[in-house]
This record gives structure tokens, sequence and C-alpha cells, in this order.
């Protein structure tokens, strides 16, 4: 019988240690070393091709020419949001891991991704190890998914017993739901721990790889909001994907941080229903619909997710504070660049912001990263001061220098198309982003410097 030792692995770097410290000595992390039993015979097997008692064949080395890859490798999933951000499809083959918060809908979008690719005749084999079968039909009732001879379920959390029905259904794709609660019966630890995950996912890609099948996987997130499970994971898949979204609110995105076979700068906006995923084709439309610009502090600009240009409502609310410290609050938007856009405007403009509170928003749970937000919330901020109300067919663009001068966006002439379209007739852009290679039938105002976008909304 194998010996069992407590050993302290690393939750980032999965790296073993004979005693716990505060700080991981490989990758430099703090408070990751967590208390785990071993068996080390087992453990020396990790690296080898046929642990668990699974053996893989051996390919040997070929030419480059003599492999032959067709469009026909990527399956095309029925939701087109999701195709975008994979890059036209999953590759045949590839690995992907989904993380998200416990209940954004990780296991639902899956589903549906599942019966939609049945019903193309593809054969697809769903493995729950967090529900049973009967609480798969349920969801799959209320989600009015029908009975079909290529969807196949299986509740089962011992890997070398799934990867025997992988092996034997030979599906097209198969999901894992969720690979935290797969175990490996070799292994002395316990499901979810840094070994197991680590393990079972390698297996997992090694049936992938060998047997060119798609492999979807649930992963589970911390409270920082990083993918559970060592930080190697990340780095075996072809793909991560982060499923984001307020609980509380309707709208989810899709983010791939990583993709082999696509972009990493796409994202998929979806709205969450009784009945399921609901793709949303127009985002523009959903996030500034209840927008009227009937008062102060609220202003549209365009951001760029990907290809696609998005307008969205940001709000500012500055009012009279009564502590020593005023108060900064954002949501949607980095807190630090508030804080430098606040300097500026305190600054360059002149504007006393010591005595008041700020509070920004961007309507509908989305997150803004890009700089070219900046003017739109310092003419928020501007606006909710002065109680000046930006004008409603105004859409507002830029970057901010400290010296608040406004630096040029790229892909104006995409925001500027998506703004008319939308019905806008105003643009505050910067200077140096013009002139325009095609023609826009918009009133484009080019500035230079923070103190003339604040001249132009001021205009009656």
């Amino acid at each position: 019988m194998s010996k069992l030792k407590v050993k302290y692995v690393c939750n980032d770097c999965g790296s073993y240690f004979p005693k716990w410290a505060g700080k991981c000595d490989e990758c430099g992390a703090w408070n990751t070393l967590t208390e785990e039993l071993v068996d080390e015979k087992a453990l020396k097997n990790v690296s080898s091709v046929g642990f668990s008692g699974i053996s893989v064949k051996k390919d040997k080395p070929r030419k480059i020419h003599e492999i032959n890859f067709s469009k026909e490798d990527r399956i095309e999933t029925p939701l087109s949001e999701l195709n975008r951000v994979l890059g036209g499809g999953i590759v045949r083959g590839s690995m992907i891991l989904l993380g998200g918060d416990p209940g954004i809908g990780k296991s639902t979008i899956l589903l549906q991704t599942s019966y939609g690719l049945a019903l193309k005749k593809q054969k697809v084999l769903y493995v729950t190890g967090e529900e049973s079968l009967n609480q798969v039909k349920l969801r799959a009732n209320r989600m009015e998914i029908e009975p079909n001879d290529n969807f196949y379920l299986l509740a089962e959390n011992d890997i070398t017993y799934i990867i025997e029905c992988i092996k034997e259904t030979q599906p097209d794709m198969c999901v894992i739901d969720s690979i935290q609660a797969i175990y490996d019966t070799s292994m002395a630890s316990a499901p979810g721990s840094v070994t197991q995950v680590r393990n079972t996912t390698h297996l997992l890609l090694q049936v992938a790889k060998k047997n060119n099948i798609a492999m979807m996987i649930i992963g589970h997130v911390t409270k920082e909001g990083a993918l559970a499970g060592p930080k190697v994971m990340e780095h075996m898949v072809d793909t991560v994907l982060y499923f984001e979204g307020e609980r509380y609110k309707n709208y989810r995105l899709i983010r791939a941080v990583k993709n082999r076979f696509g972009a990493t700068n796409e994202v998929g906006i979806f709205d969450m229903t009784t009945e399921g995923i609901q793709e949303v084709s127009n985002p523009s439309g959903v996030f500034f619909a209840e927008y009227n610009g009937d008062s102060s502090g609220s202003c549209i600009i365009s951001t760029m997710e990907g290809t696609r240009p998005i307008l969205i409502e940001v709000q500012a609310l500055a009012y009279p504070t009564y502590s020593t410290i005023p108060r900064r609050s954002t949501i949607g938007f980095e807190y630090n660049r508030l804080n430098q856009i606040l300097a500026i405007l305190e600054k360059r403009i002149g504007i006393n912001l010591t005595k008041s509170d700020v509070l920004v928003n961007v309507v509908g749970g989305l997150k803004i990263i890009e700089p070219s937000a900046d003017l739109g919330i310092a003419l928020s901020v501007i606006s909710s001061i002065r109680d000046i109300i930006i004008p409603s067919d105004t859409v507002v663009l830029g970057e901010l220098g400290l010296g608040g001068e406004v630096r040029m966006v790229n892909q104006l002439e995409s925001r500027l198309k998506e703004a008319h379209k939308l019905g806008f007739k105003k643009a505050i852009v910067p200077k140096s982003c013009l002139p325009l290679k095609n023609t826009i039938d918009m009133d484009i105002k080019g500035i230079t410097k923070l103190m003339e976008a604040i001249i132009q909304i001021s205009k009656k």
C-alpha cells in the first residue's frame, strides 16, 4: 500500500513543499499554500502518459504539409455570439475552459449549446458531476429542450469511467460540468484540490487531442474572481472564457482571455431569460434604451468590444460632502482612472472637488476598461456639478492626458457609424482623428483640450 504524506501545494502554480510557508518560492504568490494528503507513488506518475490505467497511443513525427486542416474542423454553435468570441466556432480536438461566478449561467449556456449542436446532427455528451440526471432533465424541460438521439447525459465523478464513456460514445463534443467535481481515484487528495484538477484536466486534454473531440469544461472561480485551481490549468487548455455580468441583472457577457484559434478582444452579449440564454443582436440599443437625456450628469459614449462598437450611457453624480475625506465610488469603471480624471479637472480646469462626493456608474452592468471613455466621464462629472444637460443627440469620445489634452482613439469611423445608425447627430471627438476617410452625416466637432469640450456642451 502506498504511503500518504502531508504536503503543501500552491494553489497558483501547483508546486509542492514539505512545510507551510507564507510565500510560494516558485511563483512568489502569498498565502496560496494549502495542506493536502499526497500519494508519492501516484505523484511520480503524474507526468507519465499512462497513469490511472489509461493507455495512450503515441504519434510519430509528421511533415507539416501532410497535415490537413479545413473549415469543417470547426463546429459552429447555434449561438453566433459564442462563435464570435471563439473565432468562428469550436475547433475539433480543442479544450475550452469556461469560468464565472456561481449562478451566472455557465451550465445553462453549455446545456443550450449542447442541445443546439445535437439538432445539427453533432453527437454531444454532457457529463455532470454536480447534479443528478433528474435535475439536469428538470432544467432541460424549463428550457424546452426536446428529446434528441444525438444528446447524451452522464452523471459521474470518476475520471476513469468518464473517459471510458467518451471513448465508447465517440462524441463530436463533450461537456464537463464541472472540473472541480471530477476526481481521479489513484490520487489521495480530495476532488477540487490542485492535484486532482491538474490531473483530470491533463487526462481529458489527452483524450480530446487523440480522438479529435471538442471539449468544454466548466471551472469555478475564487472570491477574487480568478479561476480556482492551479494556474497551469489555464496554460494547458486552448481557450479560456469568462462569463460575466451582475447576477441580479439579465445581461451576460462572455470574454476570451486566451484563445489559440482566434482573437481575445471579442465579446459576446446575452440576455438571461427563464427559457435560457438569448443573444443580444443590438447591444447598443439595449444599454441606453432608457436614456432620455433630460437630466444632468448623463452622457453617451462609444466603447469597442473587439471589433464591435457599443454605445453606453455613463452617469455621474457630484454632491456636497459632510466628511473630511470626500467619497469616490465607481461601478463599471476603473477606480484609479476615475481619480486621475478628477485630478485633471481640479488642476487643469480649476474645479474644486475636495468638498464633493463623486459617484460614477456605467449603465447596464458593463465594465469599461478602454481609455476612450475618459472624456465622457469627465463631461458627466462637470455636467452634474454645473447642472448642465448634455444634448441627448451627442456622443462623446476621447482619451484624456494629464495635461488636459484630448488624445486620439482607435476605430473612430466604426464608432461614429454605429452612433449615426442609432440616430445621433453630433459627436465630440479628438481633433487628431480627423479628417475621416468616409463621410458621415453628423456634426463632428474636433477638439484638442478638455476645456473646448466643456464649451461645446455648455452652448445652448
